[in-house]
């Protein structure tokens, strides 16, 4: 018997409902929404940091510098797909650079990048995601490159 059978209730749709408030979290600026998500231990890779991200307070550590540079950031989520314990989640994220993004200071332009989450749940929670934005398109658009 599944879960699913035994409870009436599919787990991995439950995790849906998280990963959408997560992002609406977020979106408000609200870093602690990670807790509910994230296993305390998580491991978070991200494209362009040559070393993963480990433990979800210093995965909201690296969220809150994301605020500080682009305040008023909005992620949408394009398609969220959940497979066993794995959810995939391409995402669409719009702002303006308006704080400093490690060395380079606020620019006040526009930006709009997509990028794909792979996370694998144990126990109801992340434990590893892999991420993957386009990197070189945010620099381009902030006047990096």
């Amino acid at each position: 018997m599944t879960l699913t059978e035994a409870t009436g209730r599919n787990p991995m749709t439950d995790i849906a409902g998280r990963m959408r408030s997560y992002v609406d979290g977020i979106n408000r600026g609200d870093v602690s929404a990670a807790d509910a998500v994230f296993a305390r231990d998580c491991v978070v890779h991200i494209t362009g940091r040559p070393e993963p991200i480990v433990g979800v307070d210093a995965y909201k550590e690296f969220a809150a510098g994301i605020l500080i540079a682009f305040p008023d950031v909005h992620f949408t989520i394009e398609e969220l797909l959940t497979i066993d314990d794995i959810v995939v989640m391409r995402w669409r994220a719009r702002a303006t650079h308006a704080g400093p993004f490690g060395p380079v200071p606020p620019r006040g332009k526009p930006v709009s990048i997509i990028g794909l989450i792979v996370d694998h749940f144990v126990d109801g929670k992340v434990s590893v995601r892999w991420e993957q934005y386009d990197q070189s398109l945010l620099l381009q658009q902030i006047g990096v490159q």
